[in-house]
Formats: structure tokens, sequence, C-alpha cells
């Protein structure tokens, strides 16, 4: 695969550190833990959405855009880090964020991410949750471009086979890693929304023939749907790779148990996660995408769907710094362990 042929801003921070979770794993007491620390991307303290943005920002500037938009939850990591894209190649940004919490909280709604959309400099409109938030960005870039402006936009997540190209290269990346230290991966996992990551993934291990087996921990969506969602996007971004027809059905795997009550609210064994992770390793997960994949990966372990002797990956997609918008749900969490 010579991803060279697609246009690329060299920005992010690669590639980034495989690290052996020493205490997590001896806590947890059965399979070898190991991290791929896709939070140290770099760019407003990094996440996965950078390596999908060297993609996306390098066909916007091929289509001279002078101004970049996209859309997002309150919290959104991917809004965040298409921000300080922006700044850095020296672009106008406007977010619509969606609200899918339903959450009145100020920090929810003026800290973490959103203090940093505004920090580098982009403007946000907010809509109400359930839109069609596609329809939504179009109908504000058309606004925009009869104004002048060259106006690129950007789906949910960087979800497209361009944003995706970014994990296929990330799949690359990780087994030549593992490689080069011997290391055999029987599984790796990771948290799974917008599609792009996990697709991008899936379709760079099928195409090197890796024999590794991905997990998604779904973060919203059902199964059935979010396997849906992933595959699609896996065959487009195979076409667009020139190798149509290497990811069958078969090897989208999406465990949807994790989510709770909805997108962006954290159950009790999400807290738990970000938790264990923190006092044990040092690690800040989030409580919108990380943590609920680390809750899978903890409980898959706990329940020996991952054996004794095996060596498991976890991706970490990055978003601490969401953390910021909900310490109301952390103290909450605090004063009951204090009862």
């Amino acid at each position: 695969m010579h991803l060279a042929r697609f246009p690329r801003v060299f920005l992010a921070h690669l590639p980034t550190p495989l690290e052996r979770l020493d205490r997590l794993t001896k806590e947890l007491g059965g399979p070898e833990i190991w991290i791929k620390r896709d939070d140290c991307t770099g760019l407003s303290t990094g996440g996965n959405k950078t390596r999908k943005l060297e993609f996306l920002m390098a066909e916007a500037q091929a289509m001279g855009a002078d101004t970049v938009m996209t859309q997002g939850a309150t919290q959104s990591n991917h809004a965040r880090q298409t921000a300080a894209f922006a700044a850095k190649l020296g672009m106008a940004c406007h977010i619509l964020l969606e609200d899918r919490t339903g959450s009145n909280d100020a920090n929810y709604n003026g800290n973490g991410n959103v203090l940093l959309d505004h920090l580098h400099g982009a403007t946000t409109s907010k809509r109400a949750g359930g839109m069609d938030m596609a329809a939504e960005m179009e109908m504000v870039a058309e606004n925009l471009r009869r104004k002048g402006r060259k106006v690129y936009t950007i789906p949910g997540g960087g979800s497209n086979p361009t944003g995706a190209l970014g994990y296929v290269n990330c799949a690359f990346e990780l087994v030549s890693q593992a490689n080069d230290r011997g290391l055999v991966i029987d599984h790796l996992v990771t948290a799974t929304g917008s599609a792009g990551t996990q697709a991008g993934l899936i379709t760079g291990l099928k195409a090197i023939n890796a024999g590794i087996p991905l997990t998604g921990i779904g973060v919203r969506a059902p199964k059935e749907k979010q396997e849906e969602s992933v595959f699609n996007l896996a065959v487009r971004t195979a076409e667009k790779l020139g190798c149509p027809g290497v990811v069958q059905r078969a090897d989208v795997v999406a465990d949807s148990s994790y989510v709770g009550a909805g997108y962006g609210i954290p159950r009790a064994d999400t807290l738990e996660a970000i938790a264990l992770f923190a006092q044990l390793e040092g690690l800040l997960l989030d409580p919108v995408y990380s943590g609920k994949g680390a809750a899978g990966l903890i409980d898959y372990c706990r329940k020996g769907k991952f054996k004794k002797g095996e060596r498991v990956v976890f991706l970490h997609t990055g978003g601490s710094a969401a953390l910021f918008g909900y310490d109301a749900v952390f103290a909450e969490a605090h004063r009951a362990l204090v009862v």
C-alpha cells in the first residue's frame, strides 16, 4: 500500500508509542495488556482525529479552501483537533455542535474541548440533538460560499475514505512496531463511534494480511448499525486504496454492550476504567470514547474472553480535554464512594 499517492499534511507526532501496561496487567490477572498511544499525536492535546486530519486538510488545501467546517457533539474531540489544524494552516474554522446529552452544566457546555475550540480561533454554533447535522452543515457552508468563502466540509469524526487513510497508516505503523520487538498481537481493541478509526484499521490490517482480530467497543449505536457503518466505510476505503474486496463483513466486529444511556453519558464501568488507567498507569482516558473502550477491554479480561498469556493492544484515541467538562460527574461518583 503506497499511501504517498494521497495528499497529506505531515503534522502528527508519529509513530505514537506502543507501551506495555504492567500494573494494569497485574491488576486484571489475565492477558498482557499493551497500549498504542494515539493520545500523543500532537496538536491541542492530540487524539485519533489528528491522523485523519493529515489527509483531510491536505485535500482541503488542494481544493483551495480558506475555511473548513465540521460538526460533532458538544465535547467533540474531532472539533477541537480540526480547529487546531485550521489554526496551524491559517484557515478559518466553523463548527456545529450538537447537543446529544441535554446537559445544562456550564462546564460541559463551555469548558474542555469547547474552551479549546474557541482558543484556537474557531467559531461555533449549536444545534439540538437528533438533527440532520450533515444537512445543517451544508446549509451553513452554502451561506458562507455565497459570501465568497471557499469552504471545505469535513464529516463528523473525519470519517470518510480520505480520513480513514489515517488509520490504514496506523495499522501499518502498529504492525511494524510489533514486528520490530517480536510482539505477537492476539487482539486489538479500540472505541468506535463515527466509524473512521475502526474502518481504517481493519482495512489496513486486512490489506497486509496482519492476522490481528480487531474489536470495536461501541460508544453510541447498536451493534448491527455500528458494524454496518464500519463495514460500508471500510469497503469504500479499500476501493480508494485500490484493493476492493479485501475486507469481508465477518471482519468487522463491534460490541455495543458498554454504551449505557447514550453517547457522551458515562456508565459506572466507564468511570472505573478511567480511574484504573489514571491510578495504575498515569494515563488519562475520556468519558465518551476511550473510557468506554477501556471498560470493554477490562470486562473482556475479567470474563476470560481475552485469555491469560494472550497479548492485547488497546488503541487509546485520546480525548482527555473532555474530562474538564465532566467534573460534576466525577464529583458525584467520588461522593458515592465516600458515603
